[in-house]
């Protein structure tokens, strides 16, 4: 999930695949088709199934390439101009399948920006936003590649690569503008038997659309590949180790990566860690936690400025949760104009997904209040579509990027579903409700779609190690909405060279948004190889 933002960074950390938010169906694979194995594998099995945290350990690769992947690491890169002034852009293969490296290829996309000196050029710099399913050449091109420190860019030459299924590297594609229109208004709160079953159909016809588009792909997007990929990438570039920042998601990628190749992780930043040991109903429950955490904080900081919507200095934070739940409700009985092109209506679904979009940045408080008083008292949502339209990465022209169509992709491949059926989520609701008043019915009825994937899962939850890694730096938010704060600890936990750096404060991730502390004690690490002091805090 992420918010609009200007590109201090781009949008990060996105858990989302149905009609609104999917809470965290986000990620975690210990083995997949990649032929990495786990040890203890039937435990994490029933752990998928339960609220313990797994025991299984994703185990690392042989340390020697094995010979049919050597035309894949010995590969030489063509460097063509990208059409954005200082980057240069090429095509990489990788196998579709590890396990079976001859039966056919998968291109991605690569991009960088050559280290713009002076001083002693220290190697390659992979940067991902997390997502999964967002465009690594997008934010390396539109921040990180020219918003980075001067002094890192200055030494490294700044690269990515966009996962396999993600934007340029054979995106997968599952519903058109039309089709997805209708998919994102689609109501997640139903009230009643016909209202659920409208649900399924929805994550029935997406399911279908991206099987229909890529049948073999869709097998072969795990997290556990897109490492891999990372590792055939660092040998094309004649790198020892992998550098790397990663962002939300792009942490469990990163650690994923140092799990399989402890010996081949260089210097590592996880910025919003994620707790790969986790089942998927635990992930997307704590990450309805983090959001009602996160709302919690917008909720004092509305009711202290004039232009609160939702109540003013003597409403408690509960209250306004109360007030907002109320208007969600009044639009799901009746959704307002927007003045929108298309003729769309803001929807319950839709001014929820605008709420939560600005979670992810407290700069973005200031807007969402603007659009709450818009809709709430001159019944006007175009303000909360806008915010929406931004999560979605709906275009002007009405079309989509592939995001959230990628989002599904791993996030269904990686573990096996939240819930199985809508009446496992009736169930469940008690307690999503008990961690989010406001978003908790939304977001456990978003965590069904998986349940319809036309693929199996090739992932479970698990622990990552890497044992033998040098130091790695896990950041964590103490109250980040999409990666929950104990996510960072847990992770930093089980890392064998985990450091754990935190920031305290508001929004998502922290490397980059104004603290000097965590900027320093990152770029020093990156520059010199001196990790922070495990347990070290910023503000």
């Amino acid at each position: 999930m992420h918010t609009r933002r200007t590109h201090r960074r781009t949008r990060t950390g996105r858990t989302r695949t149905g009609a609104t938010l999917l809470a965290a169906t986000l990620l975690a694979t210990a083995c997949s088709a990649g032929g990495a194995s786990t040890s203890a594998g039937s435990a994490a099995a029933e752990a998928a199934g339960s609220t313990e945290a797994a025991k299984a350990t994703l185990a690392a690769l042989p340390q020697a390439t094995p010979s049919a992947l050597a035309p894949y690491y010995e590969q030489k890169l063509s460097w063509r101009d990208c059409g954005v002034p200082g980057f240069q852009c090429a095509t990489m293969k990788a196998p579709l399948d590890y396990a079976k490296p001859t039966g056919g290829d998968v291109r991605l996309a690569v991009a960088r920006k050559k280290a713009t000196g002076p001083g002693k050029r220290l190697g390659s710099l992979l940067v991902n936003p997390g997502g999964p399913g967002g465009s690594a050449i997008g934010y390396l091109q539109q921040y990180a590649g020219i918003g980075y420190p001067e002094e890192v860019r200055a030494q490294y030459d700044m690269v990515a690569v966009d996962p396999r299924g993600v934007a340029r590297s054979e995106p997968i594609e599952c519903l058109d503008g039309r089709e997805m229109d209708a998919y994102t208004r689609t109501d997640v709160t139903p009230d009643d038997e016909g209202e659920a079953s409208e649900l399924v159909d929805a994550y029935q016809k997406f399911a279908e659309g991206c099987g229909a588009d890529a049948p073999k792909l869709l097998r072969h997007v795990s997290t556990v590949e897109a490492a891999r990929d990372m590792d055939v990438l660092r040998a094309v570039l004649g790198d020892e180790k992998l550098t790397y920042v990663g962002a939300s998601y792009g942490t469990f990628l990163g650690a994923t990566y140092a799990g399989l190749f402890p010996d081949r992780a260089g210097r590592l930043v996880l910025d919003g860690a994620m707790d790969p040991s986790l089942p998927a109903r635990r992930l997307n429950m704590e990450q309805t936690a983090g959001f009602e955490t996160a709302f919690q904080s917008f909720a004092k900081d509305c009711v202290r400025q004039p232009d609160c919507p939702l109540g003013d200095q003597g409403t408690t934070p509960d209250q306004v949760g109360k007030n907002l739940k109320a208007f969600f409700e009044d639009l799901d009985a009746k959704p307002i104009p927007t003045g929108d092109a298309d003729g769309r209506k803001l929807t319950e679904s839709l001014a929820t997904t605008g709420v939560i979009a600005a979670m992810y940045d407290e700069g973005a408080w200031q807007q969402l209040r603007e659009s709450l008083t818009s809709a709430v008292k001159e019944n006007d949502g175009a303000g909360l579509l806008v915010l929406s339209d931004s999560y979605y990465e709906r275009e002007a022209d009405g079309g989509y990027s592939n995001l959230m169509f990628a989002n599904a992709a791993v996030n269904c491949l990686d573990l096996p579903a939240a819930f199985s059926s809508p009446d496992e989520v009736r169930e469940a609701l008690p307690d999503f409700e008990k961690a989010s008043p406001v978003f908790g019915e939304g977001l456990a009825w978003s965590s069904l779609n998986c349940a319809y994937w036309p693929v199996k899962p090739t992932g479970e939850p698990h622990r990552i190690e890497a044992a033998g890694a040098t130091p790695i730096v896990v950041v964590g938010t103490t109250r980040d909405p999409a990666t929950p704060y104990r996510w960072a600890e847990a992770l930093a936990d089980q890392l064998s060279s985990g450091r754990l750096l935190t920031y305290e404060g508001d929004g998502h991730t922290a490397y980059g948004r104004g603290s000097t502390c965590i900027d320093s004690a990152i770029n020093t690490y990156l520059l010199r190889g001196i990790a922070p002091e495990d347990g070290r805090r910023c503000s």
